[in-house]
């Protein structure tokens, strides 16, 4: 058996070094019923639509859950916005010059859905711009009149908050950020990191601290989760694609965000956010300076990534004073996706899509890039040894062999006197529940991080399928807090996402982590040196460029461009139009063929 990226594996398989598994699917039973249950995962790796080939099974880490999430130092936002009465501060700074300008309305009232305090059904909130004003905008008509402190700026939030949402948080008005009910947006946000970035004094007691960061600032792999977190806050698809760049559209078609002007807009306002000191320094230099870092020296305020291996950082990071950071109340924890505008093509109006105001996460978990496939010379002219490797992929998928993938071996998991597993439930089944030993395993040797843990003591980093189970046991309190809310809101069908199937409406359907392209599209995709793994959108190792992240550090002009124009030029110069006109052949091919399947 052999590991490698799809893409390999599926040009391996095209070569006839690998066994077509589409040939064996009776004799693995529990795989197939998985498929059949999956399109989307069967579409991902079909290699072949000619033939149905398949070449790999999928590495899942889980599947169908969200994947990164917005996290805040909650306990901040608490110390800035509640309370009676005004905010009050001895010391501030002052806020630096306008660069943002505003992303939601300015006038009218918008009406959006939320859930309740407890999280138990859907409320209507009334964003009141008539009553309340643009929160960027007015902060922005101050700027333009004089200086502002931090203590003001908290003020205009706190004002802002209460008549913008008729009273409904009362005096928890960091609720509007963190709470169940959350409803805020990319200008409440920025105006949230203005007050953040202007009151060290009152945060963590110095005259500096940073607003959004990524895990390691100095990594290209993690500083791209920068522009992750601008699709998410500025209605821009493809920034978390399975695939490339790529989304599925609700024309149909596949759509390339590198290749799409709305992509470039969202980097110009995070740019913006970088002009006015928003965004850490550490980013913005490329220097050495990690999550963990920033929470253990108070140094940070938020970043998006995923929520185990960041919230574990409240046991481990977040106090020097060798207990839990919550019990003084220092917090760090998930909160709610953001409203923005995304047009899904559900708000037509004489032909034209409107958009809707909603929470949508392009960060989902589907077929990972990576996979499990047998090697025809490994097995020769061996049934036994076939067998054995069928074998092994179909155990995978049964019921025990996804506890395994997901838990390790039997004495990993609490059995009671009878010798049953101990179950809870998790998204609706029950799961077994891990034994002491493991959980104080897991701190001991990797600090309560369970991707850490999975990766170098229980050997389970390329697994077949594995639930989040596990992972969540290991999560902090703190980051099971964050994510039961989100869990909430999914369940209440306020967050919506993309689903692992071939939808009524495409806008929803997952693009396939890997399309059935010929060897020679794939040939001349690989061309495409800019468009490719070490081109100018690369983002696997912390020392290759990104463009998307260089634009929001440095503009156009930090690339040497004009203007977004001429970068988007310069993109179809280096191949843009035929490396989509063959993504999107390959992918017509898939849907056809998926089709005769249907009937």
């Amino acid at each position: 058996m052999v590991s490698g990226t799809a893409t390999q594996l599926s040009e391996a398989g095209v070569a006839g070094k690998l066994i077509n598994l589409a040939d064996y699917l009776d004799d693995m039973p529990n795989f197939k019923k998985y498929l059949n249950e999956n399109p989307i995962v069967l579409l991902s790796i079909t290699g072949d639509t000619e033939t149905g080939a398949i070449y790999y099974s999928p590495y899942f880490d889980g599947v169908d859950d969200i994947e990164r999430m917005p996290l805040m130092r909650t306990d901040w936002v608490e110390k800035l916005l509640n309370g009676e009465g005004d905010f009050t501060a001895s010391a501030s700074n002052n806020l630096k010059a306008a660069s943002y300008t505003p992303y939601m309305p300015t006038s009218g009232k918008l009406v959006v859905d939320a859930a309740n305090k407890e999280g138990t059904a859907v409320i209507k909130l009334t964003k009141d711009y008539d009553a309340a004003g643009n929160i960027v905008a007015n902060m922005n008509a101050a700027l333009a009149n004089g200086t502002v402190n931090g203590v003001q700026a908290v003020n205009m939030l706190r004002d802002y908050i209460d008549a913008a949402y008729g009273g409904h948080y009362g005096t928890n008005r960091a609720d509007l950020f963190i709470g169940q009910d959350a409803a805020w947006d990319a200008d409440e946000l920025v105006a949230l990191l203005r007050c953040v970035v202007a009151n060290p004094q009152t945060l963590n007691g110095t005259n500096e601290v940073q607003g959004l960061f990524s895990r390691e600032d100095d990594n290209n792999q993690r500083r791209v989760d920068m522009f992750r977190f601008a699709g998410t806050l500025f209605g821009v698809r493809g920034l978390e694609s399975r695939q490339d760049y790529l989304y599925v559209g609700a024309d149909g078609l596949l759509h390339d965000a590198r290749q799409e002007a709305d992509t470039y807009v969202a980097l110009e306002r995070m740019n913006a956010m970088v002009n006015e000191g928003l965004i850490s320094s550490s980013f913005v230099k490329k220097q050495d300076n990690d999550s963990g870092k920033m929470l253990e020296l108070d140094a940070g305020f938020m970043h998006y990534d995923y929520n185990q291996t960041q919230t574990v950082l409240n046991a481990t990071k977040l106090n020097d004073k060798g207990t839990d950071p919550t019990d003084s109340g220092e917090k760090y924890m998930a909160v709610m996706v953001p409203i923005a505008l995304w047009y899904d093509n559900t708000n037509i109006v004489n032909g034209v899509d409107k958009g809707v105001y909603m929470r949508f996460t392009e960060s989902w978990r589907s077929v990972k890039t990576d996979g499990w496939a047998i090697s025809k010379a490994g097995v020769g002219d061996s049934k036994d040894k076939l067998h054995a490797a069928l074998a092994i992929i179909d155990y995978a998928y049964s019921e025990k062999g996804q506890i395994l993938m997901s838990y390790g071996p039997d004495a990993f998991i609490e059995k009671d006197a009878e010798g049953n597993y101990v179950t809870f439930n998790f998204n609706g089944k029950q799961m077994p529940v891990i034994a002491s030993a493991t959980y104080a395993e897991l701190w001991s040797l990797a600090s309560g991080n369970y991707t850490n843990y999975a990766r170098y003591y229980l050997g389970s980093t390329l697994s077949f399928v594995k639930s989040q189970a596990f992972e969540y046991q290991c999560t902090h309190q703190v980051g099971q807090e964050g994510a039961g809310n989100i869990s909430n809101a999914i369940g209440l069908g306020l967050i919506k996402h993309p689903l692992l199937a071939v939808t009524e409406n495409p806008w929803y359907s997952i693009v396939p982590t890997s399309l059935p392209n010929t060897k020679e599209e794939n040939t001349i995709i690989n061309g495409f040196a800019e468009l490719g793994s070490s081109g100018k959108f690369s983002s696997s190792s912390g020392d290759k460029t990104n463009h998307l992240v260089d634009i929001i550090v440095g503009g156009y002009a930090g690339i040497s461009y004009a203007n977004r124009e001429a970068f988007l030029a310069k993109v179809e110069e280096w191949g843009g139009s035929t490396y989509l006109t063959l993504k999107q052949d390959a992918y017509d091919r898939l849907i056809d063929y998926y089709e005769t399947l249907s009937k």
